[in-house]
């Protein structure tokens, strides 16, 4: 049995009152399980899964809970938004997302190549381990 985290946005009553019949609505459209069997998890994401062509463009469920084989620790299931690849990365989860043309590629392309400046051992406002 592990914590388990529920998001929901912009889906059909039904979504919700379905989820919050097994978990805690501890703030609106985000409900939580501090000991769901994975049994109940299964069972919850397949019934989600059976209705989730209800779920508007600009809606979804992310499906959050502690998992040792999973990158991060952290198993995740999505339906619908947000519109987010993830990808495993040397046990980690990333997100990916396309570049558009709303991003300055020659403003990415100096962030790549710039140095950062020496560290400065004196400045106060760095934390000193």
């Amino acid at each position: 049995m592990s914590m388990t985290i529920a998001i929901t946005r912009n889906v059909p009553n039904r979504f919700d009152g379905f989820i919050n019949s097994c978990m805690h609505e501890i703030a609106p459209g985000v409900y939580a399980a501090p000991k769901m069997k994975k049994s109940v998890r299964e069972r919850l994401w397949r019934v989600l899964l059976d209705w989730s062509e209800l779920i508007p463009e600009d809606g979804g469920v992310v499906l959050l809970w502690k998992s040792p084989k999973a990158p991060s620790g952290l198993g995740v299931r999505v339906l619908g938004w947000p519109k987010k690849e993830l990808v495993e990365y040397e046990g980690m989860w990333l997100t990916f997302k396309e570049l558009t043309q709303s991003h300055d590629s020659d403003e990415l392309e100096k962030l790549l190549t710039s140095k950062e400046p020496p560290f400065d051992k004196d400045d106060p406002t760095v934390d000193q381990f």
